[in-house]
């Protein structure tokens, strides 16, 4: 579960920063997630308190094999399907009957938040689509962090432990986002590598009539027969009336013989 290492933490929701377009705007929320050691399952919590101070929580496993899967919650969905596309962005898709009700997609943003974005149908049938932004937890704390939770008293000895955990967290957390946005940075240096792969063999396979310099612009157009061809000329000098099917993009020929897109 390499891809998973960015996800699995406890997320403290920015309640301000959420869209709703059903259901109301929660005052906190934690969300969590947990790897089962050995295997591509996770383990997914979701608490959060209304406006009303009404808590309320859900917990369920999911495989990300990327199958579809049997889900233990059928009042939610019958089947399942969760995946990594990358390691900073994963989706689930909630079915019944094979239509997708639930779609929820879960992405690492630059700047290290927790993005996810709800999208199903509501009881009319009409579509809708929720975001949250959750930033990681990193405290420790004193007192129970749940609705249904103990309570904790302060003591002496309690005290002097807690100082010494928050030193001791804080000092580990900060080296743990130091090789995170590491591991996010190299992340976002391989997408762009394989962007630029995957450009490459598109002009590559397309038809030249010249050869390529490196540094110069260049146009790639679909033809009619959805082949590629690249172009000197921009799509503003062929105007409305040009010969190509589309135009898909401007790009230039890099020292080590890739391509980028403008």
């Amino acid at each position: 579960m390499v891809k998973a290492y960015n996800f699995l933490a406890a997320w403290q929701l920015f309640p301000e920063k959420g869209t709703y377009e059903i259901g109301e705007r929660p005052k906190s929320g934690i969300y969590r997630i947990e790897a089962i050691a050995d295997t591509k399952e996770l383990n997914i919590y979701h608490n959060w308190v209304s406006i009303e101070n009404k808590a309320y929580a859900s917990a369920y496993k999911i495989n990300a094999d990327g199958g579809v899967n049997d889900f233990e919650k059928l009042e939610v969905a019958d089947k399942v399907q969760a995946s990594f596309r990358d390691s900073i962005s994963f989706e689930i898709h909630f079915y019944k009957k094979g239509e997708v009700v639930l779609h929820v997609l879960h992405e690492i943003l630059p700047n290290g938040y927790l993005k996810i974005t709800q999208q199903g149908i509501n009881n009319e049938g009409t579509a809708y689509s929720n975001s949250e932004i959750y930033h990681k937890q990193l405290s420790v704390l004193p007192y129970s962090a749940s609705v249904s939770g103990a309570v904790i008293k302060a003591t002496e000895e309690g005290v002097i432990k807690h100082k010494a955990l928050t030193a001791m967290e804080e000092q580990t957390n900060m080296q743990l986002e130091q090789i995170r946005k590491q591991i996010e940075l190299l992340a976002l240096q391989a997408h762009e590598i394989q962007k630029r792969k995957d450009l490459s063999l598109s002009i590559y396979s397309a038809k030249l009539s010249f050869t390529p310099n490196i540094g110069q612009t260049y146009y790639l157009y679909q033809k009619q027969d959805d082949t590629h061809l690249l172009s000197l000329v921009s799509p503003k000098e062929w105007g409305s009336s040009g010969p190509f099917k589309k135009f898909v993009a401007a790009v230039q020929l890099l020292a080590d013989h890739t391509w980028k897109e403008l």
